[in-house]
């Protein structure tokens, strides 16, 4: 491709330009076109992507401590959990579509400022129905902000580094869920002057407003180059189809099943299909959906996708299992429980940074080997609860720990590398939606489905033998998870 400004200096002067004269236009015209993410401004980013996924998780070993504060029923506990898991992932692809369109950094703004105001309602709630709606709108602060991190990574960084980047969000949302438990219990014990479980949502507050700065200084504004018209109907139905999942499946149990509870399942195929046929029918039209269906025809997209969930769904469902047997089955504290996830934390933060490195050379197969040792790892968690319940504490956890984190980490860094790897720049906002919405389905499905039969089983059974059956289940996932990951190309870049 020709240069215009190097013909343009050769046809004035007759001459051919030196390099000097040439390199500042190409810099500027670089700089003009491809916005680049420095290190402040991928920090910066990275926070915004913890936070959301902190608040995920850092609810699950305050809920006692919710239950008798506020005289919550089991009931409204659950939707203490739920109300964000749902609106957070049904959200997520519309915060991606208006970061395309509006700005990405705009959003992600607009997404903390709102994050830090719903933290600050959760904390002051004086009721469980005011803790719900509050927890509501904090999962739809979420769903703005989250998708522009993934879609700012993919849109202001290339090569190497944008592989580093996408590892280190990686790391940041896997380490962010395991220690938002060992940072809740911590809080909930200090009971910061006198506040008790306000103190897990209030901690946001200055956090928020150390962001805001960093944000507006070094994060680039990324957009798509042609801004998308809204999707009214798409909007709603996508909503409608992932509510009619996930509503039923996590409050049907401490409803007692009730008729509604089915209907809506039975309703999310047909909902489902509707959603895809009016974003089919947009596209073909030159309308604008929100989810093109031809950007499920990139194979690497549609193949990370069907890898995560799940993945995601024996993650999600892990985490509340573990935080909700070690405390009413040991009888640990807040913080012992919190701390028998540290060696997970650790190992997962070190795979993380190591399995982007391995990615280049071994492709997927770091996925296999993540499979295999995460596999390992539940599988010595649960010899563990069998041979040595109830004499168990965090330090006799730690091995099984340790090795499943390790193969978790892995695992999930490598996820994001592969779903966006032939997405184009100018869909950056869909694709990345689309690729969290799966991890947050995957999440609130995992507490859904495996919470659901833990705590159904244990009237029957007893905390340490329903415990087991659930670990049983994630290695059956994690086999489904390796399955998967064989089927896919060898070669990442």
């Amino acid at each position: 491709m020709v240069d215009v400004t190097e013909t343009t200096t050769k046809t004035m002067t007759g001459r051919e330009p030196s390099r000097a004269e040439v390199r500042p236009h190409i810099r500027r015209a670089a700089g003009a076109e491809a916005p680049v993410l420095g290190s402040l401004g991928l920090l910066t980013v990275l926070l915004g992507a913890a936070l959301p996924m902190l608040d995920f998780f850092i609810v699950n070993v305050a809920l006692p401590t919710i239950q008798r504060d506020l005289a919550a029923s089991e009931a409204m506990l659950e939707m203490v959990v739920a109300a964000y898991g749902i609106t957070y992932a049904v959200l997520l692809v519309l915060g991606g579509r208006l970061g395309d369109t509006f700005g990405r950094r705009r959003l992600f703004v607009w997404g903390l400022i709102g994050f830090g105001l719903t933290s600050l309602a959760c904390g002051i709630a004086p009721g469980p129905g005011t803790l719900v709606a509050a927890r509501a709108a904090q999962g739809a602060a979420s769903a703005l902000m989250l998708p522009q991190v993934l879609a700012t990574i993919h849109a202001a960084t290339s090569g190497d580094r944008r592989g580093k980047a996408l590892g280190l969000y990686g790391a940041t949302g896997g380490i962010s869920s395991i220690a938002g438990q060992l940072i809740g219990g911590a809080l909930v014990t200090a009971d910061l002057w006198g506040t008790g479980w306000r103190s897990i949502f209030l901690v946001n507050v200055p956090v928020v407003l150390l962001a805001l700065p960093l944000a507006l200084r070094a994060v680039p504004d990324t957009r798509a180059e042609r801004p998308a018209r809204g999707d009214l109907a798409g909007t709603v139905l996508l909503g409608a189809t992932l509510t009619s999942v996930l509503l039923p499946l996590t409050e049907g149990r401490a409803a007692g099943w009730p008729l509604w509870s089915w209907l809506t399942l039975c309703a999310a195929p047909l909902l489902g299909w509707l959603f895809y046929a009016v974003e089919a029918r947009g596209e073909r039209t030159g309308g604008s959906p929100l989810l093109p269906p031809t950007l499920l025809r990139e194979p690497s997209l549609r193949r990370g996708l069907a890898l995560g969930v799940p993945l995601f769904l024996g993650f999600g469902g892990f985490m509340f299992v573990i935080a909700v047997a070690f405390q009413t089955g040991l009888g640990l504290g807040p913080v012992a429980s919190g701390l028998a996830l540290a060696p997970m934390c650790v190992t997962f933060f070190a795979a993380s940074l190591t399995g982007p490195r391995l990615v280049p050379r071994y492709g997927s197969r770091v996925l296999v080997w993540g499979t295999l040792i995460q596999a390992a790892g539940v599988g010595l968690i649960a010899l563990t609860v069998l041979w040595r319940w109830p004499d168990l504490g965090p330090l006799g956890l730690a091995p099984g720990m340790a090795v499943a984190g390790f193969g978790q980490g892995l695992q999930v860094p490598t996820y994001f590398r592969l779903a966006l790897n032939g997405v184009p720049a100018a869909r950056a906002g869909a694709g990345s939606g689309l690729a969290v919405t799966n991890q947050q389905s995957g999440l609130a499905l995992g507490v859904a489905t495996l919470g659901s039969l833990f705590l159904t089983l244990v009237p029957q059974l007893g905390v340490r033998d329903a415990l087991l059956w659930a670990l049983a289940v994630q290695v059956a996932g994690v086999g489904v998870t390796c399955a998967l990951s064989l089927r896919l190309p060898r070669t990442v870049v």
